[in-house]
Parts: C-alpha cells; structure tokens; sequence
C-alpha cells in the first residue's frame, strides 16, 4: 500500500502535458489544455453596492471599467422601494408630513414645511408672519445639516477622517435644537397645515444665537485643512466637470447646477417664506468640477447662518398658527370643555381638511437642490396624485456623464458631490 504522505503529494500535484510540463487551466475552464486569456481588450464590471458606504445609500453602480478607467456607469435605483407617493393618496394632508421625513431624512424639516406650503397653497391658506420665520429657520438649519453630512462622508471618501468628526458635532448641535423645538432628532414632522407643530420652546433663542456665532469658525478650521491641500485638490480639480448648459439639459438643480456656472436658486428667483427681504448671496462656481460643488456648500452654510440671524432679529411675536378651527386643531383643554371645539377637533381627525378641487406645484430650495410636491385634489381630505420632485434623483441621472473617462477612484468621489439621499431617490 502506498504511503499516505505519497498519495497527498501525487493528489495536490498539478496534471502534467506529455512532455511533463504543468498544465495551466484558464479560469472558467473545467480541465484540458488551452491557450492563455487574453485580457488585453477585455474590459471588467465592477460592482459597487447597493450595500457600499461610498453610495451613499442603498444604491447600486455597475461599472464598466478599462483598466482602472471608467468607461460606463449604470446607476440601479429601488433597492429601498419606500413608496411614499402611492402612501400619500390615502392619507389626510397632515398625515403626509411624516412621510416627507423619510424622504430626505438627512434635512426632514424643510421637507415638512415644503408639504404644508403646497397643502396651504391648494387651500388658499395664509399662515402668520411668525410662523413664516420659524419657517425659515427650519429650511436653513436644514440647509447647514445637510451640508454637514454631506462634507463629513465626503472626506471620509477622500480619505480625510478629522472633518467628519468636527462636521457630525455641529450636527449634533443642530439635533439638539430640533429635539427641544419638536421632541425628535430625524423624524421631525415640525410643520402643519396652517402653521407649525409647536412653537420654540424656552432657551431656543439664545442657543442658536450661540450656534451661529461659533460655527463659521468651525468651517474656517474645515476651510484651512482642505481648501489649499494638496491631496484634497489633486482629487477634486478637473473631476466630474459639467457644463452650465449641461447641467440644465439633465435639469440638475441646487450646488450641482449652481458649481456649474448656473444662478438659479428657488429662494431668489421663485420666493416664498419672504425670503426676498433677506440680505444674502447666492454662491457660484466657475468650472462645475468636485471642487467646485465643495466650495459652493462649503458658502451655502455661511449663508445660511446669515440668514438664521436675520430671521432671530425680526422673529415677532403673535399667534403661530391661523385663527381657523377647520384648519388648525383646538387645543386639548378646549376640546375637553367646549362642545364646538370638540366637534371641530373630531371631524378634523376623522374626515381631515378637504382641499377644493384642483392641482398645485410648490417648490422650495433644499440642500439638495429645487424640491417640489405635486398636489392634485378631488375636493376631498385626500390627495388624488401626490408627485415629487426630488433633487436627488434627477441629479444622479448626470452620474453617467460625470464619470466617462475618470479613473475608478475618482468616480467615488464624483458619485460623493452628487450629494443624494435613496428616500427621495426611491419614493
């Protein structure tokens, strides 16, 4: 009987050709001689997601590479498949709100006012002047935390890890005022038909006052460690570029469209909220490329805070909410005391507030870009159609374009300045 220690070796041995020579199997092929692959034409598919952290998302990139270049992208959308759209058209306009959340979930509160505002146009309601402000900070707070997310994994793709930590702290700051303002740090749903969920709470004031006050010298800090690296531009400059016409034939809108060269921004070419008595600029790029979507959000938040101050010195005092019980929810001791209050308070939550007949299409500037909501009505308390417009999916249809012709590494970061969010995208 043959040695064991024989019979391993001969085993583990590759197959010999008649002249003793090992026989090289090509990948994919069972057994036999054959000539080598030739991978010299071939080009790879590479698969990126849904579950990489560099998409951002539950998004899936299929590339097509030729070497370590790009030669096609083929964004695959609906791994989240949220449905909010369809959700919509059975629930009362307010029963909405917390669908707009989970939209963008990143910046839920300009998400909140941005339904309402559509709802209150349908309806023909005017809100209060306080509650316009207290609108106008929600949307820029939203702004900065948007930004902020978007800076601090973007670094992280870059491969600068210390900005994402000084990023997610004035977050965290941001967090801490939407928790004291609606009691919850994602899902805020702070905005109502006819006015908002809740007025500021004590010591709301003075802590943003501080906010603003101490945070553009956070992104002086951000500005000193990466505008002028040498890493940081090597991998941003000349990636990604798109054109100003360009980027209006793909309908790209907010920092995309605005890096491109493009002014357009809802606040100042559409206003609402007042914002067209609000002293602040519109940052613009020049060469539509990484870099410059960087340096437009990295202006957009010291914008922003511009504004937030604005808004705290005319923040006037009033009622927040209209004067309508049809619209508006009487408060909890009245209802409990009045037989008309409780009346008014049981057909709202029963039968909603109907909307006349008609259709409507309101637009706010987001973060992310232009988003707007679609309201058709059929003269009830529920929408018929409800449509968004998300910036997020229209921007990331241009991912092929920016792509072609980059190397893989830089199609990260390409796909990091796009700046989306999969709820928007898959709703």
């Amino acid at each position: 009987m043959a040695d064991k220690r024989t019979v391993a070796l001969d085993l583990a041995t590759p197959g010999m050709d008649a002249e003793g020579r090992p026989i090289r199997v090509p990948i994919g092929v069972a057994e036999g001689p054959g000539p080598e692959p030739d991978f010299s034409s071939e080009r790879l598919l590479l698969n990126v997601g849904p579950q990489h952290p560099a998409t951002h998302g539950v998004l899936r990139l299929v590339v097509e590479l030729d070497g370590e270049v790009v030669t096609r992208v083929v964004p695959h959308i609906g791994y989240l498949h949220s449905g909010f759209e369809k959700l919509g058209e059975y629930r009362h306009y307010n029963q909405i709100i917390p669908l707009t959340d989970r939209t963008d979930y990143l910046a839920p509160m300009a998400n909140n006012v941005a339904l309402a505002m559509a709802a209150e146009q349908l309806m023909g309601i005017e809100v209060t002047e306080r509650c316009q402000v207290l609108r106008v900070i929600a949307c820029e707070l939203s702004r900065i935390i948007s930004h902020l997310v978007w800076l601090g994994t973007t670094a992280v793709d870059i491969g600068a890890f210390t900005p994402f930590l000084w990023t997610f702290q004035e977050r965290e700051k941001v967090y801490d005022l939407q928790e004291a303002w609606t009691g919850a740090r994602l899902t805020t749903s702070v905005a109502r038909v006819g006015g908002m969920m809740a007025d500021l709470p004590d010591g709301f004031e003075p802590k943003l006052r501080e906010f603003c006050q101490a945070f553009p010298g956070v992104l002086d800090e951000v500005d000193r460690l990466l505008t002028r690296n040498g890493i940081w531009i090597a991998r941003l400059q000349g990636i990604g570029i798109m054109t100003g016409e360009e980027a209006i034939n793909y309908g790209l809108s907010g920092p995309m469209l605005r890096a491109s060269g493009v002014p357009y921004d809802v606040r100042k070419d559409r206003p609402y909220l007042d914002y067209e008595t609000y002293d602040f600029e519109v940052p613009i790029g020049e060469h539509g490329d990484v870099y410059d979507r960087y340096l437009v959000r990295m202006e957009e938040m010291r914008q922003s805070v511009r504004i937030l101050e604005q808004a705290l010195d005319r923040l006037p005092d009033g009622a927040l909410n209209v004067d309508d019980p049809r619209v508006i929810l009487p408060p909890k001791s009245t209802a409990m005391s009045d037989m008309e209050a409780m009346i008014f308070h049981f057909k709202q939550v029963m039968e909603g507030v109907p909307a006349p007949v008609g259709e409507v299409y309101t637009a706010i500037e987001n973060g992310k870009g232009e988003l707007g909501y679609y309201f058709v009505s059929d003269g009830t308390a529920k929408p018929v159609r409800w449509r968004i417009r998300p910036p997020s999916f229209l921007n990331i249809a241009a991912l092929p374009k920016m792509a072609e012709g980059h190397l893989f590494a830089d199609l990260i970061a390409i796909n990091a300045s796009v700046d989306i969010v999969m709820g928007e995208i898959d709703r």
